[in-house]
């Protein structure tokens, strides 16, 4: 019996109880991940699973049920679960579900990947960890860690509408960390990202970061930071290099387009929204130079995929446009209620997780300037790079953010190195200010981004640049 097969049988048992939509994922997960300490390998995990989850709606209700079995028995019970579940909620009146139209499509779509990697030996990966980690134990570091980890998906749906799709995903990723422990003072600097950069790609991606050549310095840049002055205090220009920049377009822009927070269904994990669907278009998110878009069709991002969990096709939409928002993350569900046309943003972290409204790749469009001239350009500011530390209110308004490393911007050259960087704002104001923004798009990968009630796990690219904001609160400790 075929992943189809079973599907098929599901999402017909589910119709046969009584509902009126069904649709069926099927998906076989191997993951891999391997760390190391000081220059010794500390853990390798390697585990696989393999199951069916079966939505069915009844009336105004959803009703889900997952079972790790494909057998046929266990296939259309779960169909027939999913239904009788959604019937029960649906004893309670509710507002009436509709979905957006979506086409029915059968296709197949992989990620590409040029080198396999669960195919490269372990004890290279190892050899990888541990060269990287000595070296900056070596260099002085106190605690020196390496990670990579490793995701092999493989999804089968099918839908009552006529979808038959399959994909094959692959992601990976690594980083490298430093930290150097003083007199009531411990620092920690990172590479390529405070959690290792990520890619729905091969292990060329790992390859490319060169942990053991950016080691040496991690560890130097760590011990330095013990004795630099601190981040001062006070208003001044900001410049955020491309990496924390991700962090702040995932935290201010990516959870506030999400539409089942804007819509008030979701609420654990982040909070809400502060944004009103009836400023859809006409809001002033940002700067002129603020272009953020959804985009799942980026080759190698995080957040990539040929198809989401609902059997929509990827396609870029606009989030901001010019600064004004002009775009949400939705699914079929919600759009239909907010009057939108598309959905394309469901994902579920496994085949036991009810799909939910997930980021994709949110990200900048590129600007028209380089570091360099953003640094030039600069009287008196703080650039500040690699997240450590973030804070949001559970409308995705007002934070705060400490970053790894600081130097100081006086008449647009880069002096001495500054310790504990903080900024804080609030969202549209801290868009607002943006008025330089570089060309030197990344990417980066968020591997760990929490969302929903049980928990889920969603993988999400935001592509960023270094840019600068103005008159921004800096330095603050409490």
């Amino acid at each position: 019996m075929t992943e189809f097969d079973a599907a098929t049988l599901a999402v017909q048992a589910a119709l046969d109880a009584g509902a009126r939509y069904a649709d069926v994922r099927v998906m076989h997960r191997r993951y891999e991940s391997m760390s190391a300490r000081n220059g010794e390998i500390e853990e390798l995990t390697q585990d696989s699973d393999l199951g069916l989850g079966v939505r069915a709606l009844v009336g105004s209700s959803w009703g889900f049920y997952a079972v790790p079995d494909l057998a046929d028995a266990a296939a259309r019970d779960a169909g027939h679960r999913a239904a009788r579940i959604a019937a029960a909620s649906a004893r309670v009146p509710g507002p009436p579900v509709e979905l957006v139209p979506s086409t029915p499509t059968t296709a197949s779509w992989s990620s590409p990947c040029e080198v396999d990697p669960l195919g490269v030996p372990l004890s290279g990966k190892g050899d990888l960890l541990v060269a990287a980690t000595a070296t900056m134990a070596e260099h002085g570091a106190d605690l020196a860690e390496g990670l990579y980890q490793v995701w092999d998906t493989s999804k089968w749906f099918v839908s009552s509408e006529g979808h038959r799709i399959d994909q094959h995903i692959r992601e990976c990723g690594a980083g490298i960390s430093a930290t150097s422990i003083g007199d009531g003072e411990t620092q920690r600097r990172s590479w390529p990202s405070y959690r290792g950069q990520y890619g729905t790609t091969g292990w060329e991606l790992v390859d490319s970061l060169d942990l053991v050549g950016n080691a040496a310095r991690m560890a130097e840049e760590s011990r330095a930071l013990l004795t630099a002055p601190l981040c001062p205090a006070g208003e001044t220009d900001l410049i955020l290099g491309g990496e924390q920049l991700a962090l702040q377009i995932h935290e201010s822009v990516g959870h506030a387009i999400e539409l089942d927070r804007i819509l008030g269904w979701e609420a654990a994990f982040a909070g809400t929204s502060w944004l009103d669907l009836r400023q859809l278009g006409s809001l002033r998110y940002g700067s002129e130079l603020m272009n953020v878009t959804i985009d799942p069709t980026i080759p190698g991002a995080l957040g990539s995929f040929g198809f989401d969990d609902e059997g929509s096709p990827a396609v870029r939409r606009d989030a901001v446009r010019a600064g004004r928002w002009v775009g949400v993350l939705a699914g079929r569900d919600s759009a239909a209620v907010a009057g939108l046309g598309y959905g394309g943003s469901v994902r579920a972290d496994g085949w036991a997780r009810l799909p939910m409204v997930r980021m994709t790749n949110v990200g900048l469009e590129p600007g028209p300037h380089t570091l360099e001239e953003i640094v030039e350009a600069t009287d008196d500011g703080v650039l500040m790079d690699i997240n450590r530390s973030w804070s949001i209110d559970d409308k995705r308004l007002n934070f705060q953010f400490g970053c790894e490393i600081g130097w100081e911007v006086k008449k647009g050259r880069r002096g001495r190195m500054l310790r504990n960087p903080t900024y804080t704002g609030i969202g549209p104001v801290f868009w607002r200010s943006m008025d330089m923004l570089s060309s030197e798009i990344v990417p980066w990968g968020t591997p760990n981004c929490g969302k929903g009630q049980p928990g889920q796990v969603g993988h999400t690219g935001h592509p960023a640049a270094p840019a600068r904001f103005r008159n921004v609160r800096v330095g603050v400790t409490a």
